[in-house]
């Protein structure tokens, strides 16, 4: 087990997905989008990597496994905002073809930290 919530791959993953985003997305939306898709997709990213560790300090496996499943739902926003962000050009097809990469890389670290963590609390 992970001495702290940086040490899990699925927390240092959304990480790196959440400085991708703020280097290569949030810098080319337009500033009528700033209380808008700005705002949702930092939200979202921030989210991404505050439910995990919000997870792993409670200590207990199925509250650990409930943020997950946010963190979880907050990567699959994050590609649903940026395929706006592509639809309106804000951002081109090889940046939205990275944080596809990105967010399904998340998306499977995560579910693999269920599945150990539902088989921890099953040896119990």
């Amino acid at each position: 087990m992970a001495s702290n919530f940086e040490e899990l791959n699925c927390w240092k993953e959304c990480y790196n997905l959440k400085i991708y985003l703020k280097e290569n997305v949030l810098t080319k939306l337009p500033k009528t989008e700033r209380f808008e898709l700005h705002s949702q997709i930092l939200r979202a990213a921030r989210s991404s990597t505050a439910n995990i560790a919000e997870g792993w300090g409670r200590y207990h496996y199925k509250e650990n496994i409930n943020f997950l499943r946010f963190s979880r739902g907050s990567v699959a926003e994050i590609l649903d905002h940026s395929i706006e962000a592509k639809d309106c050009n804000y951002i081109n097809q090889e940046i939205l073809t990275v944080i596809r990469q990105q967010t399904e890389k998340c998306i499977q670290l995560i579910n693999g930290y269920i599945r150990y963590l539902k088989n921890k609390n099953n040896e119990k």
